[in-house]
C-alpha cells in the first residue's frame, strides 16, 4: 500500500492510495471515495507526486490565452496544474468510467472531456496554436507523436512525459540519432525535461520516464514534395543501422556498393559512418546526391 498527497482540483486535496490494481481516491473537500481498477492493456501508470506535477506544467509555460489539449487525463492529477495556468483545457480520455467520473472533480472549470481514442481525435476542433501536454501510454508514443506533427492543426507546444529511453531517441543528436528522432525534429525542435523515477507512478512501471518538450517548426526541414524521397533514403540508413551506411544504403536502395559510395561521396558523407551519426542537413545531402546519380 502506498499514500501520497497532492492537489486533486484547485481547491482540494487528493490522496492516492493503491491495494493491490486498485486505485482509491479520497476526496476530503467532497468527501468522496472514489475506486477505480487500473487497466493494464490501456497501459495507465498514474503521475502521483506533487511536484513532478507542477514541473511539467511549468515546462508548458502556459498563460491564461492557451488551450490546452491533455492526452489521457486518467486521474486529473495533472489536470488541475493544467486549469491553473491555461485558459481551457480539452482532456481526451479512452477509459469510459475515467471520462465519466473527471468532469465531476473540476466543477465550473474550463474543461472539455472528450471520451475518444486519440489516434481518432480531429485536432481541428483546436483553436490554432494550441499546446499539448500528456502523461502518454507509452505502447503509442510513436503514433501520437506522427499524429500531432503531421496533422494541419499542429500543436505550437508539444510536452509529453514518455519512457526515457524514448525521450532520449527523440531528442538525440548525430551520432546517437534514430528514425523516430529524425522523423520528430524534421517538424519540430526537441530537447529533454525532467526525468521521473518509476515510483513517482501508480501502479509503477518497469522502466523510468522523462519529459519531452517539442517545438513545431514554422516550416518542416524538408518539403512534402522531397518528403517520400527523404524518407526512403533514410529508411534505408536505419533498416540495419548498426550497418555502415555503404551496406545499409546498398540493401535499402538495391543498389551496389560501389554506387553508393560514389553517392555518398557526391554528398560529402563518409561510408563508413553508420546512420545514428547522420544529422537531417546530411540526409538531405544524400538524398539529393542519390536522386542526382538515378538522372546520370
Amino acid at each position: 500500500m502506498c499514500f501520497t498527497e497532492c492537489p486533486y482540483n484547485l481547491d482540494s486535496t487528493l490522496i492516492l492510495t493503491q491495494i493491490v490494481n486498485t486505485v482509491y481516491i479520497v476526496n476530503p473537500w467532497y468527501n468522496t471515495i472514489m475506486a477505480l481498477q487500473n487497466k493494464k492493456s490501456l497501459g495507465q501508470h498514474w503521475l502521483k507526486d506533487p511536484d513532478m506535477l507542477a514541473a511539467i506544467a511549468d515546462v508548458a509555460a502556459l498563460t491564461p490565452d492557451d488551450t490546452v489539449l491533455e492526452i489521457g487525463p486518467g486521474l486529473g492529477t495533472l489536470t488541475s496544474r493544467l486549469l491553473a495556468r491555461a485558459g481551457r483545457v480539452t482532456a481526451v480520455e479512452y477509459d469510459a468510467d475515467l471520462a465519466r467520473k473527471l468532469p465531476g472533480q473540476f466543477p465550473g472549470k474550463q474543461l472539455t472531456v472528450v471520451h475518444e481514442d486519440i489516434l481518432q481525435f480531429d485536432l481541428s476542433r483546436l483553436p490554432a496554436d494550441y499546446v499539448v501536454v500528456a502523461n502518454v501510454p507509452y505502447y503509442i508514443t510513436s503514433k501520437i507523436v506522427q499524429k500531432l506533427l503531421t496533422a494541419e492543426n499542429k500543436p505550437r507546444r508539444t510536452v509529453l512525459l514518455v519512457q526515457k529511453e524514448v525521450a532520449e531517441r527523440i531528442a538525440a543528436e548525430p551520432g546517437a540519432m534514430s528514425l523516430l528522432g529524425v522523423s520528430a525534429q524534421l517538424y519540430a525542435e526537441a530537447k529533454q525535461g525532467p526525468v521521473v523515477p518509476r515510483q513517482f507512478f501508480v501502479p509503477p512501471p518497469k522502466v523510468d520516464s522523462q519529459v519531452v518538450v517539442l517545438e513545431t517548426r514554422t516550416q518542416p526541414l524538408v518539403s512534402s514534395a522531397d518528403e517520400k524521397d527523404f524518407f526512403r533514403v533514410v529508411r534505408a540508413g536505419f533498416v540495419a543501422k548498426r550497418k555502415k551506411l555503404r551496406s545499409a544504403l546498398a540493401a535499402g536502395l538495391a543498389l551496389d556498393k560501389t554506387e553508393i559510395e560514389t553517392i555518398l561521396q557526391n554528398a560529402g558523407i563518409s561510408p563508413d559512418w553508420r546512420a545514428e551519426d547522420v544529422s537531417i542537413a546530411q540526409w538531405l545531402q544524400i538524398m539529393n546526391a542519390w536522386r542526382q546519380h538515378g538522372k546520370l
